[in-house]
């Protein structure tokens, strides 16, 4: 087992006109920790590497690579001058443009010193922890040891397919070690990387060795190449590879573990059983708004906006949920019931974080003073773990109350 420790600040950049239900409109104030490892296990998790089993099919003795960046991905609330889509830059600064490290997923190396003024001053919603990584100079390959045939023999597969990536983990895969730290764990699973690949037909050296490139056994080697990377079980990750080409993809079952299954409610705390967490009430161009959560007879809880200035537009008052995962292609509904003091629309809609575009649907919804259920089904537009479900409730002065909000999918 190796871990790296990489100590990251991250500062608060919540602003005091901003009107704010369940999380904050910014990050909290948290120290954040990563470490580099090798799991054996074949369960993604958080916990500190495990220790191999006798029968492993594939035993890594030296494995590090070159750790160049880390970026941050967020949703914003106020005018920001980056490229949402390619977030921000956290390490390495201006003053160290060419900084990089060498880390070992295989020894006991500690880098936390050159993290420690990392500070996120982006006034972002966290979304996703980026890091990229490249091959280290004078380490182009990885050592070990292949289970064949009951023994163990050496082997060393290269990494010169690539020239650089990235791992991108989404936020509910850095864990809360306490309300002052956060860790995000960058772990490679060997089990991931040699599953389902048939090692009988492997060619040894006469020195012993199994060697996997583009000339010796290439193609076993080309099948490891397509598993290597989600082998650290990011959410998702991009890549260059040495011709210059590249391509981005999903952790098929880290993916599937967000979307959920079929029928599965996307909206975290739609009944509102846990107030506002997960919620969003936001004001904006001179829209301001009350909330609260109030209990009925019958235990259902029930969201009340009071929108106490109307503002601008009917976007100056919003109720929003984000991180809602819709899959491209598939059909959803959108269900809640929704009444007011006032009859009169509003504006329902569900869009993308980065670039603000509708991706689901946007529809004119008739609110009247009783209950009312109402059904939207719609096609998303891309696949995405981030879309942005929104209720525009702003424009003039009323009350409304929401309940049993639900985002389900209907196709396989």
């Amino acid at each position: 087992m190796a871990m790296v420790g990489v100590a990251m600040a991250f500062v608060a950049c919540s602003s005091d006109d901003k009107s704010v239900a369940g999380i904050e409109i910014g990050n909290p104030s948290l120290a954040f920790t990563a470490d580099f490892s090798v799991d054996y296990s074949e369960i993604s998790s958080n916990s500190l590497a495990k220790a191999a089993a006798k029968d492993e099919p594939l035993l890594l003795d030296s494995f590090a690579l070159d750790f160049f960046e880390v970026r941050s991905y967020s949703s914003y609330y106020v005018a920001v001058d980056i490229d949402v889509a390619k977030g921000v830059q956290l390490w390495p600064g201006e003053d160290l443009a060419d900084s990089s490290l060498k880390v070992s997923f295989t020894d006991a190396d500690q880098v936390a010193e050159p993290f420690k003024n990392i500070q996120l001053e982006d006034k972002g919603y966290l979304k996703e922890m980026g890091v990229s990584f490249r091959p280290a100079k004078g380490m182009s390959d990885i050592r070990g040891r292949l289970l064949i045939n009951g023994n163990y023999v050496p082997v060393q597969y290269s990494l010169s397919w690539f020239k650089q990536f990235e791992l991108r983990y989404h936020h509910t895969q850095i864990e809360k070690v306490s309300d002052s730290v956060a860790n995000l764990s960058v772990v490679f699973y060997p089990r991931y990387f040699v599953d389902g690949i048939d090692f009988s037909t492997v060619e040894v050296a006469e020195d012993g060795v199994v060697y996997l490139d583009e000339t010796r056994n290439a193609s076993i080697w080309a099948k490891l190449n397509q598993q290597f990377i989600s082998s650290f079980r990011p959410l998702r990750y991009g890549f260059t590879a040495v011709d210059g080409n590249t391509s981005e993809d999903y952790v098929l079952d880290i993916w599937e573990g967000i979307i959920g299954s079929l029928s599965d409610n996307t909206i975290t705390n739609g009944d509102f059983s846990k107030d506002f967490y997960g919620w969003i009430v936001f004001d904006q161009f001179d829209g301001k708004s009350i909330a609260s959560v109030k209990k009925e007879g019958n235990g259902e809880q029930i969201a009340k906006i009071q929108v106490t200035e109307g503002g601008k537009y009917s976007y100056s008052v919003q109720l929003i949920q984000e991180n809602v995962a819709l899959l491209a292609g598939k059909k959803y509904k959108c269900v809640f019931t929704i009444w007011s003091d006032v009859e009169g629309q509003i504006t329902a809609r569900i869009g993308a974080y980065d670039d603000y575009e509708t991706i689901g649907f946007q529809k004119h919804v008739d609110v009247g003073t009783s209950g009312k259920s109402v059904e939207i089904e719609f096609v998303p537009k891309e696949s995405t773990p981030f879309a942005r479900f929104e209720l525009n409730l702003g424009g003039e002065e009323r009350t409304f109350y929401i309940k049993a909000v639900k985002i389900y999918r209907l196709q396989e």
